[in-house]
């Protein structure tokens, strides 16, 4: 295998990014993470975009992951992006409004989002 996919993780629960941070990268990913919208923006110019997949929450303070998922599809249109979510009776229709490749309800498992990951990362290079 070549280099390793780069991730980034955005949720404002610590428990939920501690989690994915530690599990994605035990998988062999590199992993940069951040604890809300505005970081995760910021951490996604730092890098000039050289991510391969994003994950953010939606619900968050400062910027919305829905504010985070339009920005990122019209500045970095090919970096594929998962919602996740805990909140609302329809955030999928918010997350879908916003270009999000997949959105994923909380709790999941992370066998589950390891997966769609693979997936996802597997027809950004195939």
């Amino acid at each position: 295998m070549g280099k390793p996919y780069k991730l980034l993780i955005i949720d404002d629960n610590e428990e939920v990014l501690t989690t994915l941070y530690e599990f994605f990268s035990q998988k062999k990913y590199q992993v940069l993470s951040a604890s809300n919208g505005l970081d995760g923006l910021k951490l996604l110019d730092a890098e000039n975009g050289k991510f391969d997949l994003i994950l953010t929450d939606l619900v968050m303070p400062n910027i919305s992951g829905v504010g985070v998922i339009s920005i990122v599809k019209k500045k970095y249109p090919s970096i594929p992006v998962i919602a996740i979510t805990g909140w609302g009776e329809h955030p999928e229709a918010l997350a879908t409004e916003a270009n999000a490749d997949f959105v994923l309800e909380k709790p999941f498992e992370l066998s589950k989002l390891d997966q769609l990951i693979t997936d996802l990362l597997s027809q950004k290079t195939g």
